[in-house]
C-alpha cells in the first residue's frame, strides 16, 4: 500500500525512479549532508542495485512523491528487527526546491505512522551531523532526541564530524500528535487503541 501524509505520498520504487536515485546520490551538496559515503553512481550499478534489493523486507524504500513536483527523493526504513521491534529510518530530496515546503517534516510524520501503526515497531533509530541545522530542526519538531554524540565519528569533506545519535519511541511519537494535532484533519490516522502510548 501507499503511506498517505498531508502533503506527499510514499510509494514503492520502480525502476523508472532509479535515474532520479542516481542522481540525487551523485549530487556533492546533497551527499555532504548525509552519513557515509559513496562513489560515484553509474546508471547500470543503479539499476543492479535496484535488482538486488527489490522485495527485500528488512530494508523498505519509499519514493517521495508529491502531487506538484512528482517524486522528489526517497525515505528509508532500514534494519528492521522484529523481535526488538525497531528499525533506522533516514530521508533524502533530491530537488532544492523542495525544501523548506514541509514536505520532509511530512515526510517524517508520515513514515513514523506507517512503522508504529502498520508495523507496531516501538522506536526508530537515526542520526545526523551535529552541525546539520536542517535536519536537525526537522527532525527534533517531529519529536526526535539526541541521545549521545560520537565525536569525530565521521571522516567527511577532509576532517573529521561529530555525529548525533537520534531516535524516537512510538509513545513519544503518540504524545507528538496529541499535542500537534498533526493528523486531525484525516480520520484514519487516529492513535490505535490498546496501544501504550499518551
Amino acid at each position: 500500500m501507499n503511506i498517505v501524509g498531508k502533503l506527499v505520498t510514499l510509494r514503492a520504487m520502480e525502476r523508472s525512479d532509479c535515474e532520479m536515485v542516481k542522481e540525487m546520490f551523485n549530487d556533492p551538496e546533497i551527499e555532504n549532508l548525509v552519513v557515509g559515503w559513496s562513489f560515484p553512481v553509474s546508471s547500470y550499478a543503479q539499476e543492479r542495485w535496484f535488482e538486488v534489493h527489490y522485495g527485500d523486507s528488512l530494508n523498505l524504500r519509499f519514493v517521495i512523491e508529491t502531487p506538484q513536483d512528482g517524486a522528489v527523493g526517497i525515505a528509508t526504513l532500514t534494519g528492521i528487527d522484529w523481535k526488538n521491534r525497531r528499525a533506522s529510518h533516514g530521508i533524502k530530496l533530491a530537488k532544492r526546491e523542495c525544501r523548506s515546503r514541509g514536505i520532509g517534516t511530512d515526510t517524517v510524520m508520515a513514515v513514523m505512522r506507517y512503522a508504529f501503526d502498520e508495523l507496531g515497531l516501538n522506536r526508530l533509530d537515526g542520526s545526523w551531523f551535529e552541525d546539520n541545522e536542517p535536519s536537525k530542526g526537522m527532525y527534533t519538531k517531529c519529536g526526535w532526541h539526541v541521545e549521545g554524540i560520537r565525536r569525530q565519528y565521521v571522516f567527511k569533506g577532509g576532517r573529521f564530524r561529530d555525529l548525533a545519535v537520534t531516535g524516537i519511541l512510538a509513545s513519544e511519537y503518540y504524545e507528538l500528535i496529541q499535542k500537534n494535532h498533526y493528523w486531525d484533519d484525516q480520520t484514519d490516522c487516529k492513535k490505535p487503541s490498546g496501544s501504550s502510548g499518551g
